[in-house]
């Protein structure tokens, strides 16, 4: 018959020179000494001491719970630990429900739509405005206007791309759209305002 492994839980502390908790958290394997989070632990491996072993996850919390809530927390003036919440959080393998996440969900788009007003938007294909009657190129004011001797779209254009190739240009605005490439970007580029366009790594400017 197999046997289940049960991983066991803990709690532990973090201690200043005077011996005092500066920190309460529960974990379990290398958790103890984990440097990846805003506290870290202190150099002297002695000032890093369990409080309990050997219990259950549910038992860790509740007992990290306890132990903030008796030392109490600096930020909120109420003691003497650095922890920034009451404990309790962070349960490994939880699900949150339907309910939960939806309410996640929403806040997260009203977040960015407060953010960002085109959050949501659906960005035009340049390529089926090629094929369309909007395409902007079969309109001869558009032409004159990107590719008139005063337009900076008809200075010399050298567009590099990443598999090695270089191509020089007068009239990258229609090379753009005949190719399916984000004009607007391309100049960006050109700029020194945007790094990287599809396979176009660089542009310059002549």
């Amino acid at each position: 018959m197999q046997s289940v492994r049960v991983e066991m839980y803990y709690t532990y502390a973090y201690l200043r020179e005077d011996k005092t908790p500066y920190y309460i958290g529960k974990g379990k394997g290398y958790r103890i000494n984990s440097k990846q989070r805003s506290i870290k632990p202190p150099k002297d491996k002695s000032k890093i001491i369990y409080l309990k072993q050997n219990i259950t996850e549910e038992e860790a919390f509740k007992h990290e719970i306890y132990m903030i809530a008796v030392l109490g927390r600096k930020d909120l003036g109420t003691g003497i630990l650095h922890n920034r919440t009451n404990g309790g959080e962070g349960a490994s393998g939880f699900i949150p429900s339907e309910f939960e996440r939806q309410n996640r969900r929403d806040r997260m788009n009203k977040l960015s739509k407060e953010n960002h007003p085109a959050f949501g938007k659906k960005r035009p294909d340049i390529s089926k405005i090629m094929s369309s009657d909007k395409n902007p190129m079969k309109d001869p004011k558009t032409l004159e206007k990107f590719s008139g001797k005063n337009s900076n779209w008809s200075k010399r254009w050298k567009v590099y791309f990443e598999d090695g190739r270089m191509m020089e240009f007068h009239s990258i605005y229609k090379w753009c759209l005949e190719n399916n490439y984000n004009p607007n970007l391309v100049s960006r580029m050109g700029k020194k305002k945007a790094k990287r366009h599809k396979d176009i790594v660089k542009v310059e400017v002549l």
